[in-house]
């Protein structure tokens, strides 16, 4: 049963990033909206955490979400899948069950 789990609350706020990473399991995907994307930028205290789940899981961050808090695409880390809209409805088809991390 594959599972798409969608995280939107700032990792340096809340738990839930770090919660979803101990119970996604391997060939589920994250997807990380709203202040979760700060989770997916270069050089931040999450990004190693973001880089050691691209070895089970995939990960996926939501683009206008990127650019609505001023960040640049080219600041994401490696690895990170950015989907539009369309690719976070794409997403939720493809996987079995979906994941609201809250």
């Amino acid at each position: 049963m594959s599972m798409l789990h969608i995280v939107n609350k700032s990792p340096f706020e809340k738990s839930s990033l770090d919660s979803c990473l101990t119970y996604a399991k391997d060939g589920a995907a994250i997807l990380l909206i709203e202040d979760a994307v700060y989770a997916a930028l270069k050089g931040t205290a999450f990004a190693d955490k973001v880089k050691a789940v691209l070895n089970r899981c995939k990960v996926h961050v939501l683009e206008p979400d990127v650019k609505a808090r001023g960040m640049d695409i080219v600041n994401i880390i490696e690895g990170v899948d950015v989907v539009g809209y369309g690719g976070f409805v794409d997403l939720t088809t493809t996987y079995d069950n979906v994941h609201s991390w809250v």
